[in-house]
């Protein structure tokens, strides 16, 4: 049991949804024949799930720290029609246009926050009454119509890495950049642990890190050999380029800075954060700040990718968010959640729906099968924690312990120390 542990970083609870993303694409890979794991549905999986994965990046980050977001969708719409037509009637070059949309992120984000962290309304009320304004602001602004956006502002949405070098039957920037990242976590991994046993630190045996390191390495190599092998013309979308580099840098952000730590105090418990030094009502409002930055990041790729920013954009956005998070180990009461988790999450859920597509199952059928997992996976875990007994993935491991303990995930945390710079 030990050993599982450390080798998926000790956390039970994401190592159930690994195992569950693994099972369902093993699953639907057998009955579509093989047609699950080709270079074109993994992209049009990507390209068809980026601006979900990107608004659970900082759903997340809200959730932890103890809030709800409503109005991501509606956000997402407003700033992607705001977007279109300042593009095709001001004349905006692309690239003015993006940044356009992120400092309308940054304005919707302040209104937000202030209401959140300063007034005191509580976020779920303030992101509803948003969710209503910004729905509002969409149809006023586009006037219910479709706006088009010219190609190079598809480029964010639907583009593609550009094939350079010789004719090697591969797109040769992909094949670069999954071998660099393979070579940059066998590199960290290795570092780290030698620092670790520098300092004196206990580390997990030598034989589970290069399981483990050679598990991930070969998952990105198959990943980058599916991408780079697609018909002419494709290879790793620009949607999935960005969303690489949001985890890496909320990751980064969640787990090693100061900010991080103050968003998990907060969320954890508020009260203490604050006896501790936290700014609580800044770590607030720079989390609803963010989540409008991300929603309006989201709402252009949507659009770069659908041609045209339309009507009925972002409806329903907000719930696949959350349950994303959910899914991905998050708690409801806040402190607790990752951003590798809520990816995992997201995952699950576009595997599932792209699995039922495949299969010709309907959209009605296909909502009711994401809205029972999404209820079965958050409601057995509270019940099972409430009656002190493992989780879903506590059950599935029970079997390799030789001792009936709840795992480590599972018991109350609080942080040891928190850090009193702002």
């Amino acid at each position: 049991m030990n050993a599982i542990k450390q080798l998926f970083g000790g956390n039970t609870r994401q190592f159930g949804m690994i195992f569950a993303l693994v099972a369902l694409v093993v699953f639907f890979q057998i009955m579509t024949e093989g047609v699950t794991l080709t270079s074109g549905n993994l992209m049009n999986l990507l390209n068809g799930n980026a601006y979900i994965l990107i608004l659970a990046i900082g759903m997340v980050l809200v959730i932890i720290a103890g809030h709800i977001d409503l109005s991501v969708g509606s956000i997402a719409a407003f700033v992607g029609v705001t977007v279109a037509i300042a593009i095709r009637d001001w004349g905006l070059p692309a690239w003015a246009g993006i940044l356009l949309g992120l400092a309308l992120g940054v304005v919707i984000g302040a209104w937000q926050g202030f209401w959140v962290a300063y007034v005191g309304i509580p976020a779920f009320i303030v992101t509803l009454a948003g969710m209503m304004l910004f729905r509002g602001l969409n149809q006023f602004v586009g006037k219910s119509n479709t706006i088009p956006v010219p190609e190079d502002f598809q480029y964010i949405g639907a583009g593609y890495l550009k094939e350079i070098g010789p004719n090697t039957g591969y797109n040769n920037l992909t094949l670069l950049l999954g071998l660099s990242t393979v070579a940059l976590v066998v590199i960290m991994s290795l570092r780290g642990r030698a620092k670790a046993l520098r300092l004196g630190a206990l580390v997990p045996p030598l034989w589970v890190q290069v399981t483990k390191l050679t598990l991930i390495s070969a998952a990105i190599l198959y990943a980058t050999y599916l991408f780079a092998t697609g018909r002419p013309g494709t290879s790793l979308p620009i949607p999935g380029i960005i969303l690489i580099g949001l985890v890496i840098i909320y990751g980064f952000i969640s787990s090693r800075t100061v900010f991080g730590r103050h968003i998990y105090a907060v969320g954890g418990n508020r009260h203490a954060a604050e006896l501790s030094g936290v700014r609580s009502k800044k770590v607030n409002f720079l989390v609803m700040m963010n989540m409008a930055v991300l929603a309006g990041l989201a709402g252009m790729i949507f659009v770069a990718r659908s041609t045209a920013s339309g009507p009925s954009d972002g409806n329903m956005w907000e719930l696949d968010a959350i349950a994303a998070v959910f899914i991905g180990g998050a708690a409801v009461t806040g402190g607790v959640g990752t951003v590798v988790g809520s990816i995992i999450g997201g995952l699950v859920m576009a595997v599932l729906n792209n699995g039922l597509q495949l299969l010709g199952v309907g959209a009605d059928a296909t909502q009711i099968i994401k809205g029972l997992v999404l209820l079965a996976a958050v409601a057995f875990d509270v019940y099972n924690k409430s009656q002190g007994k493992p989780s879903i993935t506590g059950l599935l491991t029970r079997g390799l312990s030789s001792r009936n303990r709840p795992a480590d995930d599972e018991l109350p945390s609080t942080p040891e120390k928190v850090s009193t710079s702002a």
